[in-house]
């Protein structure tokens, strides 16, 4: 099957990350188009995933826009649809992967005839975009997609809540492969020594820098446990929210955290560095699509904490196999903390079901079964 992926960022998050593993099996016949050049470029890249680049100008169009932005955003897109319609012609379907790229498909499909299929990696509530960007999505999803493939349950009922037609939507869950999270134990020993943590109980918080991301719950907890409790920060700010970064780095002082607190940025070694951690904490304060980061720590073997709304709550079983805490409560979070810092066998007897568990719910080659079973019956329409 010859696939046409398209996708908003060259930026690596998520989504792209996992656009990967659905499009690896189709690398002999498929093609990426990105509308922005970055890092995601050039990992496709590496994995002999052919991509191009075709876009000069970025999608004005944000999770915040109104009618009026909106409007101003899709006339500019026309010659990116004509272009895209054209390559579809050489493709047996288009995959759309993110929600700007969906703008583009919908309408490329319909003068190229070609089947659309719309992964959809966004919980559509009111926490993450502006009600025009909702019924955007959900019309053109109703109108022009063969089929939606939701990342979770709470995904996809966010999505048929919204509007959008139960019978065109199946959830799947990402997929990931359990060989690639193990971690020799001189390599974990050897971030520990580097970043000068030794002898101290590690929280590690890996996500982009974004408010809703929650990084300053992680913080205030922090600062209500004592001092051999750490946090690394792994990740930057992507979409212009370096205020936030401002604010957190604000917080770390009026809280006396810096010796406690460090921000890694954006890194590579994301497996011995959540290997390293005595606990990851998922802090999101809006429901959280997927969780992508919780499954990692699991596949890690390490013990995870997570905010309990969205797919989280679908990946974590409350004490078995992680914890779970309110949204934006540090005083919950900071308990979980210190329950893990003074409970160390049960935390790692917690951490190991959770390790068997996700070697087995989110296995990657049951995953591309699944959504190569639904392209299937998709090309057939």
């Amino acid at each position: 099957m010859k696939i046409l992926f398209l996708d908003q960022s060259g930026k690596l998050g998520g989504a792209e990350l996992s656009l990967i593993d659905v499009a690896q099996p189709y690398r002999e016949t498929c093609l990426v188009c990105l509308f922005s050049d970055g890092h995601f470029r050039e990992l496709l890249e590496e994995k002999n995933i052919p991509v191009e680049v075709i876009a000069t100008q970025p999608i004005k169009v944000s999770k915040e826009s109104g009618i009026i932005e909106s409007l101003k955003g899709f006339t500019s897109l026309f010659p990116l649809i004509v272009k895209i319609a054209n390559i579809a012609a050489n493709y047996d379907l288009i995959y759309a992967n993110t929600q700007k790229a969906l703008v583009v498909s919908a309408f490329a499909s319909f003068f190229s005839r070609r089947p659309l299929v719309y992964h959809l990696r966004d919980i559509l509530s009111p926490d993450h975009f502006s009600r025009t960007n909702r019924q955007v999505a959900v019309t053109l999803a109703n109108q022009f997609a063969s089929l939606v493939i939701a990342n979770s349950q709470a995904t996809q009922n966010a999505f048929i809540a919204a509007g959008g037609r139960k019978k065109i939507t199946e959830f799947v869950y990402n997929g990931f492969n359990p060989e690639k999270y193990i971690a020799s134990q001189d390599k974990i020993t050897q971030i520990r020594q580097e970043l000068g943590l030794n002898n101290k109980f590690i929280v590690g918080h890996f996500s982009r820098i974004s408010p809703w991301k929650g990084q300053d719950i992680l913080l205030e907890a922090i600062a209500k446990c004592p001092s051999d409790v750490t946090a690394i920060f792994v990740g930057d700010a992507l979409f212009g929210e370096d205020d936030y970064v401002a604010y957190l780095h604000q917080q770390v002082d009026a809280l006396n955290l810096q010796d406690r607190v460090k921000f890694l940025g954006f890194r590579s070694d994301i497996v011995p560095l959540m290997s390293a951690c005595n606990l990851i904490a998922h802090t999101s304060t809006a429901p959280e699509p997927f969780g992508r980061v919780i499954v990692e720590a699991m596949l890690c073997g390490t013990p995870i904490v997570a905010a309990a709304a969205g797919g989280a709550i679908e990946l974590v079983e409350n004490e078995k196999t992680g914890w779970l805490f309110s949204p934006g409560n540090s005083q919950q979070l900071a308990d979980i903390i210190m329950t893990c810092r003074d409970r160390k066998e049960q935390a790692k007897l917690i951490a190991n079901r959770a390790l068997i568990q996700a070697r087995q719910r989110f296995d990657l080659n049951v995953t591309n079964q699944q959504i190569a079973r639904l392209l299937a019956k998709c090309q057939l329409v």
